[in-house]
C-alpha cells in the first residue's frame, strides 16, 4: 500500500482534526530505515528500559501493521537495535515508532521498514520482560489506541481512529 502524504491528510481532514479523530504527533520524532512513509494499524506496547516485549511483538507476522512503543521517552537506553529492525521486516511489519531511543542505526537504516525515534543511544535496555501489551499510550502529544492507523512520511506522524483513503 502506498503511504499517504501527511500533509495531504491534513489539508483535506480538517474537520476530523478538530474532532480529534485525527491527531498529528509532536514533531520530535528522528528518521530511520529506508521506508521514509510508511502507514499501517497499531499495535501498542508501554515499557520502561526493557524490550523484551518488544522482540516478542516483532516475532509475530507483522502484516503491514506498525509498533507504536511507549518506552516513556527515555533516553538512557535503546529499545530496539539492529536485529530487531531485521525482524521486523522479515515478518512484515510497515514500521516501528519508538517514544524513546533505537540503537544500530546503520543497520536499521539498511532495513526495508520505517522507523521513527527520539534519538539512538549504545546502550541495551535491561530484559526483565515487564510492560504491557495492546493498552492505550501517550506518545507525541496525543493520545494513541491499539487498531488505530498511523501515517509517517518526511513531514511527520499522523494516528487516526481509521483508516484514511486518497
Amino acid at each position: 500500500m502506498a503511504a499517504l502524504a501527511t500533509a495531504e491528510i491534513c489539508d483535506t481532514n480538517a474537520t476530523h482534526i478538530t474532532s480529534g479523530d485525527l491527531r498529528v504527533l509532536h514533531p520530535v520524532f528522528q528518521v530511520y530505515g529506508q521506508a521514509r512513509g510508511f502507514s499501517g494499524p497499531i499495535v501498542t506496547l508501554k515499557v520502561f528500559e526493557d524490550n523484551v516485549i518488544v522482540r516478542a511483538m516483532l516475532e509475530t507476522k507483522g502484516e503491514g501493521r506498525v509498533l507504536v512503543i511507549d518506552g516513556g521517552g527515555s533516553m538512557r537506553c535503546a529499545l530496539v537495535g539492529g536485529n530487531l529492525g531485521q525482524l521486523a521486516q522479515s515478518n512484515g511489519w510497515a514500521g516501528i515508532v519508538v517514544n524513546g531511543c533505537i540503537r544500530d542505526v546503520d543497520e536499521i537504516n539498511a532495513c526495508d521498514i520505517g522507523v521513527r525515534a527520539l534519538s539512538s543511544h549504545p546502550l541495551k535496555s535491561n530484559k526483565k520482560g515487564t510492560g504491557d501489551k495492546h493498552v492505550p499510550i501517550y506518545v507525541g502529544g496525543a493520545f494513541i489506541r491499539d487498531g488505530e492507523w498511523l501515517y509517517a512520511d518526511s513531514d511527520g506522524i499522523i494516528v487516526s481512529k481509521f483508516e484514511l483513503s486518497v
